[in-house]
């Protein structure tokens, strides 16, 4: 068995004026690049080692990725694996609907099903068979043992949805900005199981 840590992004400006993201993009605020600091230290304290550490290629998961980096390596860790990029991880299209309030989204923002798709979105089907791909194909390379994969809210809800039925903690958990979400990967069944989520917080 092989360990995934799933990391959604720190807070941003958008997050904070309310707007959709979805594949556009905003600067993480100085809450949100302390949240990451705080996910760094969580995952340093622990003695955590990656073998890969692959991020949505979306500035705001890359810029919470580069400020884990820092945390690991001012803990001591210097032979970081280098960032991957992966189109896998980004967050779902919202359509339309992209850098507009979210007030102006008729369906739920997170979880809305197929409702985005006639407004030019990504439905929840696609984009949790996208994201479990994703994940799968991370921690399926030769010699990964430990994993981290940088996220989004919304879909990082959709791969936890997608393996709910093998959880080993409460699910019933909210997905704060820089939560970790601790997975065991299973490589001859290619499942994951959740052992835990840890918000910053918490």
């Amino acid at each position: 068995m092989s360990t995934l840590y799933v990391l959604r992004h720190g807070q941003t400006e958008f997050n904070l004026q309310k707007r959709v993201q979805g594949r556009c993009d905003s600067p993480l605020t100085e809450l949100g690049v302390e949240q990451a600091r705080g996910a760094g230290r969580w995952l340093a304290a622990r003695g955590v080692r990656f073998d890969r550490m692959c991020t949505s290629p979306l500035g705001r998961a890359v810029s919470t990725l580069e400020v884990v980096r820092e945390e690991l390596r001012a803990a001591g860790e210097k032979d970081l694996p280098p960032v991957e990029p992966m189109d896998g991880l980004m967050e779902r299209s919202y359509g339309v609907f992209e850098g507009g309030p979210q007030a102006d989204v008729p369906t739920e923002l997170w979880d809305p099903g197929e409702s985005l798709v006639p407004y030019g979105g990504e439905g929840s089907v696609a984009l949790r068979k996208r994201v479990v791909a994703a994940m799968t194909d991370v921690m399926s390379a030769p010699g990964v043992d430990c994993a981290l994969a940088v996220c989004h809210g919304s879909a990082t809800l959709q791969f936890k949805l997608a393996w709910e039925g093998l959880a080993r903690c409460p699910q019933d958990v909210r997905l704060g900005n820089c939560c970790v979400l601790v997975y065991e990967f299973d490589p001859e069944a290619l499942t994951f199981a959740c052992e835990k989520i840890v918000n910053q917080e918490a």
